[in-house]
């Protein structure tokens, strides 16, 4: 999420068939110049089947595009529910502006502890490693004989010729999971830890 997008309205609408309509009518070519000038060049928009978002570098610009959203539709008898909210980067989420950004380092490391907890969750419940550990080896000997060593640790991996992909709970697990593996794989092995993007069972420890 870019620096100056840190806002974000959310418009969700009653009846998805106005979304097209809603999105047009928040289009610099379709609403009037007082609108334009109100809604002003800072505030991005993204748009899905029943909702239509306006994201903006500050909470009073998002406040004023929530109030310009809020006549634009009243206009055109388009009926919508409004929520602002502010991004927070360590958790990765969009919350309520009620929720303090951390100031401190005690408050970040906090904040960062509850999305481990929320990540380590989601992969049990779903079954699913929501990171994993990637690593590419310069030959194929390499990949097959690490990949039966954590394998015998009880890890979840996928191997694909020379690449492996270990499963991880959280980002920290896959952090300290991808450190393992470069100490123990030839140095020219690439290794990285990331989202995961194949399903893989959850870690249970």
């Amino acid at each position: 999420m870019a620096d100056n997008n840190d806002w974000r309205v959310t418009i969700t609408l009653a009846d998805p068939a106005h979304a097209e309509q809603a999105r047009r009518s928040f289009s610099e070519h379709e609403v009037e110049e007082d609108v334009r000038r109100r809604l002003g060049r800072s505030i991005a928009m993204g748009a899905g089947d029943s909702q239509v978002f306006l994201y903006a570098g500050t909470e009073n610009a998002a406040r004023d595009a929530e109030r310009v959203a809020r006549d634009v539709l009243a206009q055109q008898g388009i009926e919508a529910e409004f929520a602002v909210h502010r991004w927070h980067p360590i958790e990765e989420e969009w919350e309520s502006p009620d929720v303090a950004m951390p100031r401190t380092e005690a408050d970040r490391q906090a904040e960062h502890e509850r999305l481990e907890k929320a990540e380590t969750a989601e992969s049990l419940a779903t079954g699913s490693a929501q990171w994993e550990a990637r690593v590419e080896f310069p030959s194929h000997h390499e990949a097959v004989a690490l990949a039966s060593k954590l394998r015998a640790e009880g890890r979840t991996v996928v191997r694909r010729w020379r690449f492996l992909v270990v499963g991880a709970n959280n980002e920290d697990d896959a952090r300290e999971l991808a450190d393992q593996i470069r100490r123990e794989a030839p140095p020219d092995a690439t290794v990285s830890a990331e989202h995961s993007g194949v399903s893989l069972p959850f870690i249970p420890f």
